[in-house]
């Protein structure tokens, strides 16, 4: 029995307000790169990699800016809070994008707990030079409670405001910037008065390229802050044109910077008998407090004051960061809906940066933080590897978006941004196995809670999507899904779906999608689900007997999206979709519908593509092409069970060149042999046949033209490949005069997951 269309309340979409310019979001991204992680860990690099710490921070300048290239194309396509963990949420399957979030918003917390605490030791040691001991308090203890004062004193301004946020930004990485720029001025004097000072740089890399990469690895949060300028969208004037800006902005600013430092750190000092390098790694976290000793009038206060504004702009830009990636995860239900809700009036999200400050005061308090720190880094590499996979399905995923920059040399840009954060996290572990623990039990907790919570909240939030149900009976064990777009797939579609389902025990689902603009309310879509009703009407009419059936009317901004969803709901064993044999978007495969689709979907899929007003009849002959892997064996599979419904011949071909020998012929027929022993074949006409041609494409046309049916395997070959050249089965199809199937196994999540980067 049919119901009435019934629509859900559509819940309005919190959104924060644009209040930022060009100038106030670079100084949020120049914040939080020249923060605790250039004035706490220089001493420490300098330790790992001598001199060549200079050539350290030219490396990680130089691994950031592909990276950089993809968040600055992304970030001037979606608009949202959020960053990294929506780009890929959009780009990649789940638990892909929860993990994204996961792992950043860790990241940004540990990273301000670190801040936090570098504003303690700071501020303790300023005490220490003027000679002041409050409450008789050790430095240990008292830079703790600086920590976790100074954590919601920046908490209290994000509350107020992003317009408040920025300004603080400016100011104080614009005091930041002054005293660096002394610090450099007074150190390149010193080192030209006294040339000697050169010899510092002799034994440029005392501990190898290992020591070099280890600096890498440690000092690389000093050069993610590009991550937060992307943070940043949905409170950014004009983000198309700004954000991109920002973020080559905010680098250009502070690698010359990070290396002139590493310069004068090491030339302009002495170590009293030992390598400089050496003498700054001793000193670790207040390395440049002494080295600004030897060559600046009040150095050490100076430096002191400024890595106080340094950690502080650090601070006030990574809580703003991480209470931005929670709360785009609370709006999408993946994190409890209390952190996305936005304040009345000052319209922030201030429960999750509430809730985030106290998770950073915590961490301050209580964690090794320098092991956890190590962690930060791995992690801020895990999600800018994700980033970059994702920005490459999203290029041909997502055509339609309006991209304010285009980075160049796709995809070589991405796939070096890819090697280059791999290789720099799996090193890590020579310096933090703890490190590596860390990461990998946060994402492990990750999961558990994305499988345990998220993914039902998301269910929950997605079947508001359905407007009208029949559901005459509840499907039996095999489900298959029919996507219909249009009335005159309704016939071939569901007749063969019909002799699969009959063999198989199972019922169909018939599911017609009506697509409407992303500005459209889901609630709004009522006045355009005629067209779909009349196309399960006419399904309805041709409904199969004695198979359980039910139909469903979905809305939808994306088709695709609504077609998976569908089927993780449902349960589904196969999907089964119409293709009309082209598409008219450059760069996709089966058009922008289908391509999604066919990468994502959760479980077997059969393409099908018939020709235009050609009525699907019982095909007297299916013709089934062998080429070995998990795909084709589906279509053998499939082509049985509609074989012993139609009472059809199945015919089994192999294509070989036309120079092969008697001996080839033979061993493929064998193989054919050894395929079929795994399939029952009782009472099915079997006829097996090797075929000469110089093109497998054009052999089976020609093949197909005495048969009724063809059922292909998808191909296995990497998406660049397919990208130039096509795929076999899209040849046949496009080119067959007869129905063809082309068919898929899913393969589960890892195999599926890996697939999907390894082939495309």
């Amino acid at each position: 029995m049919s119901s009435k269309p019934t629509f859900q309340k559509a819940q309005p979409r919190e959104t924060l307000s644009r209040d930022m310019g060009l100038l106030p979001v670079t100084m949020i991204g120049v914040g939080a790169m020249i923060g605790a992680g250039i004035f706490v860990l220089t001493g420490i690099a300098a330790g790992a990699a001598g001199p060549a710490l200079m050539l350290s921070f030219l490396l990680n300048g130089f691994v950031t800016i592909f990276t950089a290239m993809v968040y600055a194309e992304l970030g001037s396509s979606f608009h949202d809070a959020g960053g990294g963990y929506l780009w890929v949420k959009e780009g990649l399957p789940q638990p892909n994008g929860f993990i994204s979030g996961w792992m950043s918003w860790f990241a940004h917390m540990v990273a301000c707990s670190l801040y936090s605490l570098g504003f303690g030791a700071y501020f303790s040691h300023i005490l220490k030079e003027v000679h002041l001991n409050l409450f008789g308090l050790s430095s240990e203890v008292l830079a703790k409670i600086l920590a976790v004062i100074i954590v919601f004193a920046f908490s209290y301004i994000n509350l107020k405001g992003a317009s408040e946020t920025g300004s603080a930004a400016v100011l104080v990485a614009a005091l930041k910037i002054g005293v660096l720029a002394l610090f450099i001025t007074f150190g390149l004097i010193r080192i030209f008065k006294n040339p000697v000072s050169l010899n510092h740089f002799k034994d440029f890399m005392p501990n190898g390229w290992g020591g070099v990469f280890i600096a890498m690895g440690l000092t690389f949060i000093a050069f993610e802050g590009y991550e937060i300028i992307a943070q940043c969208s949905e409170e950014v004037k004009n983000p198309k044109r700004n954000i991109p800006r920002a973020i080559f902005l905010s680098l250009l600013i502070v690698v010359p910077i990070y290396i002139l430092i590493a310069f004068v750190s090491i030339g302009a000092i002495e170590g009293g008998g030992i390598p400089t390098w050496k003498y700054l790694g001793i000193h670790k976290e207040t390395a440049l407090v002494e080295a600004a000793r030897y060559f600046m009038p009040y150095g050490a206060l100076i430096i002191l004051v400024g890595g106080l504004f340094s950690t502080m702009s650090a601070l006030n830009a990574t809580i703003y960061s991480s209470s931005r990636v929670s709360f785009a995860m609370g709006r999408d239900h993946n994190l409890p809906d209390i952190f996305g809700h936005i304040h009345l009036k000052k319209k922030t999200p201030h429960w999750s940066i509430l809730l985030s400050g106290i998770f950073i005061a915590v961490m301050a308090v209580a964690l090794p933080i320098e092991d956890v720190a190590s962690a930060a880094d791995i992690m801020f590499l895990l999600l800018f590897l994700l980033v970059n996979f994702a920005v490459i399905n999203l290029r041909r995923s997502r055509p339609d978006l309006d991209r304010g920059y285009l980075m160049p040399l796709f995809p070589i840009v991405p796939i070096m941004g890819i090697v280059t954060k791999l290789f720099l996290a799996i090193y890590m572990f020579n310096y933090s196995p703890t490190a590596w623990y860390v990461t990998i039990g946060w994402i492990v907790s990750g999961l558990i809670i994305f499988y345990g919570y998220s993914r039902h909240k998301e269910k929950d939030r997605i079947s508001s999507r359905i407007a009208v149900a029949e559901k005459t009976m509840s499907l039996n064990h095999y489900r298959i899904l029919v996507s219909l777009g249009s009335e005159e797939e309704v016939q071939p579609l569901l007749k063969i779906a019909s002799s699969i389902s009959k063999q198989r025990k199972g019922g169909i689902l018939a599911l017609s999608v009506a697509s409407i603009p992303d500005i459209t309310l889901i609630s709004g879509g009522k006045q355009v689900i005629e067209k779909n009703k009349q196309i399960l009407q006419r399904a309805s009419l041709l409904r199969p007997k004695k198979i359980p059936f039910c139909t469903e009317v979905r809305i939808a901004h994306r088709i695709d999206k609504a077609i998976i969803d569908a089927t993780y709901e449902n349960n589904i064993n196969l999907v089964m979709v119409g293709w009309k044999g082209y598409t008219l978007t450059k760069h996709k495969l089966l058009g922008e519908i289908l391509d999604p689709v066919v990468r994502e979907i959760p479980t077997d899929l059969a393409v099908v593509r018939f020709p235009e007003d050609l009525e699907m009849r019982s095909p007297k002959k299916i013709l089934v092409p062998l080429a070995g892997g998990p795909h084709a064996l589906l279509g053998l599979e499939l082509a049985l069970d509609m074989a012993r419904h139609f009472s059809s011949t199945i015919e089994i071909v192999k294509v070989i060149p036309l120079n092969s020998s008697e001996v080839e012929e033979k061993k493929q027929l064998d193989l054919i042999d050894s395929t079929l022993e795994g399939f029952s074949l009782e009472g099915i006409k079997i006829h097996k046949q090797v075929i000469r041609d110089d093109s497998v494409e054009l052999g089976l046309v020609r093949a197909s033209e005495k048969s009724g049916l063809l059922v292909i395997g998808a191909s296995n070959i990497p998406l660049w490949k397919r990208l130039l050249f096509g795929t076999i089965p899209q040849s046949v199809a496009k080119n067959s005069k007869i129905p063809v199937i082309m068919v898929k196994r899913y393969e589960g999540r890892i195999k599926s997951w890996f697939r999907k980067f390894l082939s495309g």
